[in-house]
């Protein structure tokens, strides 16, 4: 990474700078006066020395006032140090600085934070005050932040430590910037950093989340010393990149590797949705030579056992937790429920809820989430008034679960009521319920609703927008739909291919044409987003709408996928409509061929062919798709 030039030092807004003037008590400001011409005249009284209090003030009882402050978050108290050191100069004196910059941090006020480091940057300035000012951005997940304070910090003359990389290379990891990785290696290398463990783990960690296996690999072979976290970082990212020779020929490896390291790997796998692999390492844990099993490797393994529906191995780890005496956890109650759940035994489910020893939020929560599993709506709302009746109060992960399980159905008399009641304990501040809020009412055809609630939202995000141009486009009010979209383009929300789903679906239903092609064309080449198959969809049933078949075929037939049956159908369907039994019969062919398990698909086949008088063609349709069947007649074939 090489330095860029050294921007000019961040100066303190005009805003802040009148905030701090104002907390200056009036003796501070006569303090902090410019000196007068020393040669007196000959009716000027002789100068007066400062008032005591200002003199015995040191940069020592500065930083003790800034530390106090920062423990207890007094932000005008820290503010009026601030403004005394800023008077008597101190602003960049060694002691204060760090303590300026960790106050600011603990307030979440980063800009000022930087604003005050960069000031009192220079040939001499020491890293600890950019090193918390990394801290904090990277406390806050904002890793673009980090690299470019970093960047920042090199351009003005200031030197890295040993404690500044961990967090850069960390940075560069969540970012997927192995080439920006690749520099301050080579910098950590040339400054003689190489020795610390620490940077070393930084380096193998970041190689391996961008997926730079070999380049992670070389690095953990020239450590000179390797702790706990190097292994775990190996090997996790072996096992997230699918490598289990790899992963597991290391895990034999490993000085001493107890279950922590087996579980860090068992977790990887998970997050990666590889639950064939938890599963098999869950049973090597379990094997003689396996370090055995704890409470997170039962949750582990049932977790997986919940995605895959294998409830054989399910119970027999519930079998372990009850032989191991920590069935009785919340964690393993929670994941049980929810493991049987998912395997479709309710009737288990709730009767392991009844006996939980606490029927904690997390219990009540799994038993929801299961109920929504299963799509069993009227039974969750009758848990969900069973648990606002009993000493336990609804958290907003039960509410979510409950506003998308009323969205998915369209049942807007349970929304309206979890609507009533966030606003009867004022819990609706969270944007995620207010995104659920927005996202229900518009799949339940409640636009006036939803857009209240869009319009009180504090942050209108891509999901809100996103929520709001769909359901305005199953409505066929395609552009008021544009219309949001391009307002979410003004407001600089980056667009994803959900969106563009919901962008495509309201030109399709509104009959858009050409606003529908426009948009199509702007994924690639303005927002950079590849089209997938639900794009592709959105457009044949745009042109199939408008009857336009030969370009929906035509689209289908470039499309660097295969056809769905459902775009198929949508197309079989159209040419019935239109009376384009040709392209009709080159797709009933596909479709045919696919023998989907759907019978409506071979009804609309049928029914095209019947409504063009096309009998010999539907019987010949009806033997290649069930060979060996005995050839309909007629008044069968009317039927249909």
């Amino acid at each position: 990474m090489r330095p860029r030039p050294p921007p000019p030092a961040a100066a303190l807004s005009k805003h802040h700078l009148l905030r701090i003037r104002r907390c200056l008590p009036p003796v501070w400001l006569n303090a902090a006066a410019p000196a007068q011409d020393p040669s007196p005249s000959p009716s000027s009284s002789p100068p007066q020395p400062p008032p005591a209090s200002t003199c015995s003030i040191s940069p020592a009882s500065l930083s003790a006032l800034l530390s106090s402050c920062t423990s207890q978050r007094a932000r005008r108290p820290g503010e009026q140090a601030h403004a005394r050191a800023v008077a008597l100069g101190l602003g960049a004196h060694p002691s204060l600085l760090p303590r300026l910059a960790a106050f600011y941090i603990a307030l979440g006020d980063l800009p000022a934070a930087r604003a005050a480091v960069e000031r009192a940057a220079g040939k001499k300035a020491r890293a600890f005050p950019w090193n918390l000012l990394i801290w904090g951005y990277a406390g806050r997940g904002r890793w673009r932040d980090v690299v470019h304070a970093y960047e920042t910090m090199l351009a003005l003359g200031v030197r890295a430590d040993r404690f500044t990389y961990p967090s850069v290379l960390r940075a560069c990891g969540e970012l997927r910037d192995a080439a920006a990785g690749r520099g301050i290696e080579r910098r950590v290398l040339a400054w003689g950093y190489g020795l610390d463990v620490y940077v070393w783990n930084a380096l193998v960690g970041m190689y391996a989340k961008c997926g730079e296996l070999g380049d992670a690999r070389r690095a953990f072979d020239g450590m000179p010393a390797r702790d706990v976290v190097s292994w775990n970082a190996m090997v996790s990212g072996y096992a997230s990149a699918g490598m289990w020779g790899e992963a597991f020929e290391l895990l034999r490896r490993v000085p001493g590797a107890n279950i922590v390291t087996w579980n860090a790997v068992a977790t990887g796998n998970l997050k990666a949705g590889n639950d064939g692999e938890v599963m098999r390492l869950v049973s090597l844990m379990r094997s003689c030579d396996g370090p055995g099993l704890d409470f997170v490797t039962v949750v582990i393994g049932l977790k997986a056992c919940g995605r895959n529906g294998d409830l054989r191995i399910g119970r027999e780890l519930h079998g372990v937790a009850v032989r191991h005496c920590f069935y009785r956890l919340e964690r393993v109650e929670s994941s049980l429920i929810t493991m049987y759940s998912r395997c479709q035994m309710v009737t288990s489910a709730y009767r392991l809820f009844r006996t939980c020893s606490v029927q904690s939020v997390a219990i009540w929560n799994s038993l929801l989430a299961g109920f929504s599993f299963m799509d069993q709506v009227e039974e969750a709302t009758l848990l969900f008034r069973q648990m606002t009746g009993s000493a336990v109060f609804p958290n907003e992960v039960t509410l979510l679960t409950m506003l998308s399980l009323s969205a998915r159905f369209g049942h807007l008399c349970h929304g309206r009521e979890m609507h009533c009641y966030i606003l009867k304990h004022g819990i609706g501040g969270s944007n995620l319920l207010q995104n659920s809020l927005v996202d229900m009412y518009s799949k339940s055809m409640q636009m006036a609703a939803a857009q209240r609630v869009f319009d009180r939202m504090q942050y209108q995000d891509r999901h809100a927008y996103t929520s709001l141009i769909l359901g305005y486009g199953m409505q066929r009010e395609g552009r008021v739909s544009l219309k949001l979209f391009d307002e979410m383009i003004a407001s600089n929300i980056k667009v994803d291919h959900v969106t563009m789903v919901a962008v495509l679906s309201a030109c399709s239903h509104s009959g858009l044409v050409t606003q529908g092609q426009l948009r199509f064309a702007e994924m690639l080449n303005v927002f950079r987003i590849e089209p997938r198959v639900e794009h592709f969809s959105c457009m044949v049933d745009l042109y199939c709408r408008e009857g336009s078949l030969w370009m929906a075929e035509d689209i289908m037939n470039k499309m660097p996928f295969q056809p769905t049956a459902a775009m198929l159908a949508t197309l079989i369907e159209a040419c019935r409509i239109h009376g384009r039994i040709e392209i009709g019969d080159r797709a009933a062919k596909k479709l045919l061929a696919m023998r989907t398990n759907n019978p409506g698909h071979y009804k609309l086949v049928a029914n095209m062919y019947i409504s063009a008088k096309r009998w010999p063609e539907l019987a010949k349709k009806i033997e290649g798709a069930a060979p060996g069947s005995v050839p309909l007649t007629e008044e069968q074939m009317l039927s249909v």
